[in-house]
């Protein structure tokens, strides 16, 4: 069923070729140090934050992060992994693919939850990532 599924939504089962090259890796490396001197600043240190990178794409930048945020202030803050498949609001309308397990590694209530994925575009898997983190605690705050 899922193959069926794939093989009739765009690329229709074939490979997907990027016409242009928005960020080089120099470019990508300087945007995440950016934000790691912003999420510091902003929260006057890292001593509630925890870093919770989205699968599949938001897990490699959430890395990248905590190495950035581990050079500025010394020490990473806790990292984890959030699947969202099953909070989406269109659950019914593609398939439902779990790309991994969710890995919280600390309790979130009270923290300040800074959420790490690789596109932001309409909104709906930050929605569905908001749904999931309050299964898992009361977040003082959470950023993107």
């Amino acid at each position: 069923m899922a193959e069926r599924e794939r093989r009739s939504t765009p690329p229709f089962g074939g490979v997907f070729v990027a016409r242009t090259q928005v960020l080089d890796a120099d470019d990508v490396r300087r945007a995440l140090w950016r934000m790691a001197h912003e999420i510091v600043e902003r929260n006057h240190g890292l001593d509630e934050v925890v870093l919770i990178g989205l699968q599949t794409g938001g897990v490699a930048f959430a890395a990248g992060l905590a190495e950035a945020l581990a050079k500025i202030d010394g020490e990473a803050p806790p990292r984890g992994t959030l699947d969202v498949a099953f909070h989406r609001d269109d659950i019914g309308l593609r398939p439902v693919l779990p790309s991994a397990v969710t890995d919280i590694p600390t309790d979130l209530n009270g923290q300040v939850v800074v959420l790490v994925d690789d596109v932001l575009y309409t909104g709906r898997t930050i929605r569905a990532a908001l749904d999931a983190v309050h299964t898992y605690g009361r977040p003082r705050a959470v950023q993107l």
